[in-house]
């Protein structure tokens, strides 16, 4: 990914997490969000993925509903997204990717990975139109 098609993602994330409810936004304060172009090969390998455009974001950490005092020190949790994965699965109008659907395919991501952090299964996320 270049760095002029970076920095229009960048603008677009902005803009979403700008809007967020506050309640999203003091959630990630807590749960950092790494952005990155794509996922490193050995992560696409672990994930048994054909590609790596196949992933938009990835929730590392254990759910807030699996943890246990009496379980072992918790590893930090994050929240990546993925901007080639994201591109990939925005909706496009007459050839061209739109800002509102950009942005939107940003909002899903986010909130779907933050549901993870809830405990949420895909089954759960699909339900909700977060899938």
């Amino acid at each position: 990914m270049d760095q002029q098609s970076r920095e229009h993602f960048d603008l677009h994330l902005e803009a979403v997490l700008a809007i967020l409810p506050e309640s999203i936004a003091t959630l990630l304060d807590r749960v950092p969000m790494i952005v990155e172009d794509y996922p490193s090969d050995a992560l696409v390998r672990e994930l048994g993925l054909h590609n790596r455009r196949q992933l938009c974001g990835l929730y590392t950490g254990i759910p807030l509903t699996s943890r246990s005092i009496e379980g072992p020190a918790v590893p930090s949790d994050a929240i990546q997204i993925f901007r080639e994965g994201i591109l990939s699965q925005t909706r496009f109008l007459n050839g061209q990717i739109t800002a509102p659907g950009l942005r939107e395919q940003i909002r899903i991501t986010i909130l779907h990975e933050l549901g993870h952090h809830f405990g949420m299964t895909e089954e759960d996320l699909d339900e909700l139109g977060y899938g």
